[in-house]
């Protein structure tokens, strides 16, 4: 089953939102404090983890339609960084396993780490 066009809206005007305040906080943090540290996505990725953490317990309290919910999630926190998704999910994890905990954390850490080195690679022989 298809989602309907509102709640592909919301996940599109939301993920608008949050990837241009991504975008200026890196911009202004990189204009105003530049440093070799990427400073502003540690900010976004904190605040996104913060906020996806107070809206997981909030939506659990409150009646919250399902356009609003998929705009700010998925849309407006996943612009924002996808980061935060990946927070709630090993809280939500550690409350079953501690290990499974650490093995999502190691493997998504390191595994993306990896991938990029691959990526890099393909690209260099790719375009080389």
């Amino acid at each position: 089953m298809f989602p309907n066009y509102q709640v592909i809206l919301a996940v599109g005007v939301g993920g608008a939102l949050g990837s241009i305040l991504r975008y200026f906080t890196v911009f202004f943090q990189q204009k105003y404090y530049p440093a070799d540290f990427p400073l502003g996505i540690l900010v976004v990725n904190l605040i996104g983890s913060l906020m996806i953490g107070f809206l997981y317990i909030y939506f659990q309290s409150y009646i919250i339609s399902d356009n609003i919910r998929f705009l700010l999630i998925t849309g407006f926190l996943g612009g924002l960084t996808t980061f935060s998704t990946f927070a709630l999910d090993n809280y939500l994890l550690y409350q079953t396993s501690f290990s499974l905990t650490i093995l999502n954390i190691l493997s998504n850490l390191f595994g993306s780490i990896f991938a990029v080195l691959i990526g890099v690679k393909l690209a260099q022989i790719i375009f080389k």
